[in-house]
């Protein structure tokens, strides 16, 4: 049977980019998959980019990332949840990939090259993230990985290693196919710059635990098409990304009638960020309720991700065996 991993990183607050992106994957294809479902904080990918982490904030972060995949429905006892750093034998397969990947190969990925530029002296573990990416789907030989598309190009030298493992080594690892959420988009930051991400800092992310009223200023001062001056100017909603947010949470009749009063200026932009909110509100709403819950009872998060570490671990101590024998380590 197929067997399914993901990971997310624990550098900031979960957004609605990663909702529609990943998570919300992460609950059908449990439900689908059940135990061969395997999910993880991946604070270890955190590290490898200084300027990406706070040490005073990463378990916390890591601990919210947690409660915040439990809130919106995903159950730890019907999958494989835990926190990638209380598996060691990420570290040792990491090592080994590492050992066998050219320092060519991981130079192209275009990550690396968008974020290098932001250091003068480049870290190692920004350039080495995508064996350790290989490591952390490999080592429980999954074969699907739900990720959003800008991690495509690591998910290629993921099946890149494992051929070159299996060449070297003998047959040991399957080569994963990446699964993409059909109905996820690629959503824009609430500022307007660009994609959505953690790393843009919270001005562009809308967060899914995020207070409601905080949700609304963002909102209602987002930038809508620009052409829309005055309140009587017709606009097109194809170039507004709160369009493009009513796609992800209005109903198809709201959508339709933002759509047709907007190019006929039959509504504005403060009515139509208005309708928005309450499709927002209805959405989040029983997320935010549960998190409330989940954070009533704190032992129930760090129960969940105990278990998932051992069910993790019982998957991957056999895996790392077979490796140790494959590459030739002594037994004792």
């Amino acid at each position: 049977m197929s067997r399914v991993f993901s990971g997310i990183q624990p550098t900031g607050e979960p957004h609605i980019g990663n909702y529609f992106g990943a998570m919300r994957n992460y609950v059908r294809l449990g439900e689908q998959f059940g135990k061969n479902s395997l999910y993880c904080v991946v604070d270890l990918h955190a590290i490898t980019n200084p300027n990406a982490f706070d040490p005073a904030t990463l378990a916390e972060k890591t601990y919210e990332m947690a409660l915040a995949n439990f809130a919106i429905g995903l159950d730890p006892s019907q999958v494989i949840f835990f926190v990638q750093s209380h598996v060691p034998e990420h570290h040792e397969l990491n090592w080994i990939f590492t050992s066998i990947t050219p320092v060519g190969e991981l130079e192209r990925m275009t990550q690396y090259k968008d974020k290098a530029g932001q250091f003068e002296s480049i870290p190692s573990g920004l350039l080495m993230y995508p064996a350790l990416m290989a490591a952390d789907i490999l080592l429980y030989k999954a074969d699907t990985v739900p990720v959003g598309e800008d991690q495509d190009q690591h998910l290629e030298l993921t099946r890149e290693i494992a051929r070159k493992f299996n060449h070297h080594f003998g047959q040991t690892f399957p080569e994963p196919k990446s699964v993409h959420d059909p109905n996820a988009l690629r959503i824009p930051g609430v500022d307007g710059n660009g994609k959505m991400g953690k790393s843009k800092g919270q001005g562009s992310t809308i967060g899914i635990l995020e207070p409601l009223d905080a949700i609304w200023q963002k909102l209602r001062v987002a930038p809508t098409d620009p052409a829309r001056v005055r309140r009587t100017d017709p606009g097109n909603p194809d170039v507004c990304l709160i369009f493009d947010y009513h796609k992800l949470f209005s109903d198809l009749d709201t959508i339709q009638l933002v759509d047709r009063e907007c190019r006929t200026a039959g509504i504005g932009c403060v009515d139509c960020k208005k309708k928005l909110m309450e499709g927002v509100t209805e959405h989040l709403t029983p997320i935010q309720q549960r998190a409330e819950e989940l954070r009533t009872d704190p032992d129930y998060v760090k129960d969940a991700l105990r278990q998932g570490a051992q069910e993790a671990r019982a998957i991957a101590r056999p895996v790392i065996e077979e490796v140790r024998e494959k590459v030739g380590f002594l037994k004792l």
